[in-house]
């Protein structure tokens, strides 16, 4: 039996999926909405992440959670729309999301309003709406487990912090570029995804390679796209042991460690931001057990 939530590392990403994120609106309520999560979330089919704000007004304390940073760069912005809780559903058909969504906001409330929700999808066999392959540097195996999940005492052995990131392509911009200037952006060629020796030190390959960092930086993407009318873009979602690679690798991107900025940047904007502690499981459900005492 499983430890942690498996949806954090079953591969590949979900056909279909759906970010659900919640208000706390009502501390008195929470104990009953607790126990309906507990019964909805199976870590599989629903992954669910805890924000600051939530662990706080359990009266818990969670060794490096914190709310998302409003990172401001140069010449970009990276917003925070950090929310108490997050729930990521997985499925095969939107209209079976569609249901289970509404459920569990019937299910949570009146503790949690549901206030958000995106829909995401697998684009052929895992890439961005770009063409490009996404997570190609992503850890397999045991140095998956070793990136994603916590270790430490019961209730947290098996924990994960989750960065999420809604992205907006400018679709039309990026494809009046020539096809070397867009791999460039990225550091890899569309046509066989091969990493480009020559890319700028701005390419986001370059930016971002996980061994390049004191420490390391290793993280396990799980991001999607999404499609909103004629809109779309990357929901990103990295899940990692702390917060702290994902953050090093944001600092880089966002041109604050040495003033060159991500390309990627000149391409798509981040329009949201929130940080989340995913819990362990135990016996088959979600392990409270760390936030059920002051701390």
């Amino acid at each position: 039996m499983s430890y942690y939530q498996p949806g954090i590392l079953a591969a590949p990403v979900p056909s279909q999926a759906r970010h659900l994120f919640f208000a706390l609106e009502s501390i008195e309520a929470l104990p009953q909405a607790l126990d309906q999560l507990l019964a909805r979330v199976d870590g599989a089919t629903a992954v669910a992440g805890f924000g600051a704000s939530l662990v706080k007004a359990l009266g818990a304390r969670v060794q490096g959670l914190k709310a998302f940073p409003a990172l401001t760069g140069v010449g970009v912005d990276n917003p925070s729309t950090q929310h108490a809780l997050w729930v990521w559903l997985h499925g095969d058909d939107r209209g079976e999301l569609l249901h289970r969504s509404n459920e569990l906001a019937v299910a949570l409330a009146p503790a949690l309003r549901l206030v958000g929700m995106n829909e995401t999808f697998r684009h052929k066999t895992g890439h961005d709406l770009t063409g490009y392959e996404d997570g190609t540097e992503n850890p397999q195996d045991e140095a998956a487990v070793a990136a994603a999940l916590a270790e430490g005492e019961d209730g947290l052995r098996g924990g994960s912090f989750a960065a999420i990131q809604q992205w907006q392509h400018d679709f039309q911009g990026f494809a009046a570029m020539q096809q070397q200037e867009r791999d460039h952006i990225m550091g890899r060629r569309l046509s066989d995804n091969e990493e480009l020796d020559d890319a700028p030190v701005s390419a986001h390959v370059k930016r971002t390679a996980q061994e390049s960092f004191a420490p390391e930086a290793f993280l396990v993407r799980r991001s999607m796209p999404w499609i909103e009318g004629d809109k779309g873009g990357l929901m990103f979602l990295a899940f990692g042991r702390t917060l702290n690679a994902f953050e090093a690798q944001l600092r880089r991107m966002s041109g604050l460690e040495d003033g060159i900025t991500d390309g990627l940047y000149r391409m798509s904007r981040p329009i949201t931001g929130g940080y989340y502690w995913c819990p362990p499981l135990h016996n088959g459900q979600l392990d409270l057990r760390a936030l059920q005492a002051s701390k």
